[in-house]
């Protein structure tokens, strides 16, 4: 039986990671798994006063690991003075990179690698419900994992702010699932299992600063045999961080102070154009159709010189089934991203009225008779941005259960 190996980066987790730990420790399953962490810390932390409690932390956490008695754990320190990170290599990124390169030098093929956080927690049958689907279907080589953000009892400016921010996660997702686009996961750090053989073949995790867990996910995606669906999810904290330039952290961080340009709700709207092009590639593949028709195929040709940036494709491709496959490598998850982002600047729709549009047309049973669009999100009630919040997460798990 495959051995699973959890791989946890943890930085400053003094008050999270004893938790998670205990959460494994609860797992009934009956294969083999280990527990890798990597405390980590830039180097020059140490010299640095306003750090001094990070690093004082990740010493208490060192010696904490040292006598946990109830888990099989590898410790890699790269946090001690001497041993953290130097330069330009740093960051969360690089602690997945170190972990997953530790992992792979004793891992067989069809051994799970589980990337999580050490804020998060997970039920009792989680490591045998990702396993599970591994073990029936040999083709599959990733899964990104559900995700629902605990909230805080006693942080209300908290919960608001992780509330918007999984309304900009799952509308976003749940508008490209719509579509049927191959690019509609969410990519969470702490959501993500991998076979071995998988993560050698797309060439490791890029340790990025941030926004590593997306692109390794968008590799996978790439190469085939991603799911998006598990009976169980993982449960990250809900809190606010700086340690990384954008992502969760810093979204809460802006959230809290009213700022979310870089986190908006889109309509449904900006994606028409994109389900359109999708509608269209048989007539692409054919040259029997002009790209100026379609405003996202406008976008995707405005960045090359070639005059048809399909044409090269049709030449190097033998059938169709090998073109949607090229066109989707070209129109990736990052083009789509950046498309929307465009389209929402140039067409901009208040996120509430965008909410309401969405969930009228999504799930217009299930939409409240309270939520209007003419109320700005941050006058309804925790209860009532939470019952939103449960509404899109069951609709996105069909949604995600239909994937593929």
């Amino acid at each position: 039986m495959p051995t699973i190996r959890v791989a946890i980066p943890a930085m400053d987790e003094l008050d999270y990671l004893p938790v998670t730990l205990d959460a494994l420790c609860q797992q009934k399953t009956n294969a083999t798994f280990e527990v890798y962490i990597c405390v980590n810390q830039p180097d020059n932390y140490w010299s640095d006063a306003t750090k001094s409690t990070i690093c004082e932390h990740n010493r208490l956490l060192l010696e904490y690991l040292q006598h946990y008695p109830f888990l099989t754990l590898h410790v890699l320190d790269y946090s001690s003075p001497g041993k953290g990170w130097i330069g330009k290599k740093t960051g969360v990124g690089f602690a997945r990179k170190v972990l997953f390169e530790k992992i792979l030098s004793v891992s067989e093929p069809d051994d799970l690698i589980v990337s999580l956080d050490a804020d998060t927690y997970v039920e009792p049958d989680y490591l045998e419900s990702i396993a599970s689907p591994f073990r029936k279907n040999k083709s599959l080589n990733a899964i990104a994992v559900p995700y629902y953000h605990r909230l805080d009892p006693q942080d209300e400016i908290c919960n608001r702010t992780m509330l918007r921010y999984e309304l900009y996660m799952r509308n976003y997702a749940i508008n490209l699932l719509k579509i049927n686009s191959p690019y509609g996961f969410t990519a969470l750090g702490s959501a993500i299992v991998m076979r071995a053989s998988a993560l050698r073949k797309v060439g490791n995790i890029t340790p990025l600063q941030s926004g590593e867990d997306f692109y390794l996910v968008q590799k996978f995606c790439k190469m085939g045999g991603l799911s998006l669906f598990n009976t169980k999810c993982v449960y990250p904290a809900s809190r606010f961080s700086d340690r990384v330039p954008f992502g969760t952290g810093p979204a809460m961080i802006q959230g809290s102070r009213g700022i979310w340009d870089s986190y908006p709700i889109y309509p449904h709207t900006c994606f028409a154009p994109i389900q359109e092009a999708y509608t269209h590639l048989h007539d692409i593949f054919d040259n029997n159709f002009i790209i100026t028709d379609n405003d996202f195929l406008s976008f995707l040709q405005k960045d090359t010189e070639k005059q048809d940036i399909w044409q090269d494709i049709r030449k190097n491709v033998s059938d169709y089934p090998h073109f949607v496959k090229a066109f989707h490598q070209k129109a990736d998850g990052l083009r789509l991203l950046q498309y929307v982002r465009t389209k929402q600047r140039q067409q901009p729709v208040k996120e509430e009225v965008a909410l309401y549009q969405n969930l009228q047309k999504w799930i217009p049973s299930q939409c409240p008779s309270w939520f209007s669009p003419t109320i700005t999100l941050n006058q309804y009630s925790i209860q009532q941005l939470n019952s939103i919040r449960d509404a899109l997460f069951h609709l996105e798990q069909i949604l995600r259960r239909d994937y593929g």
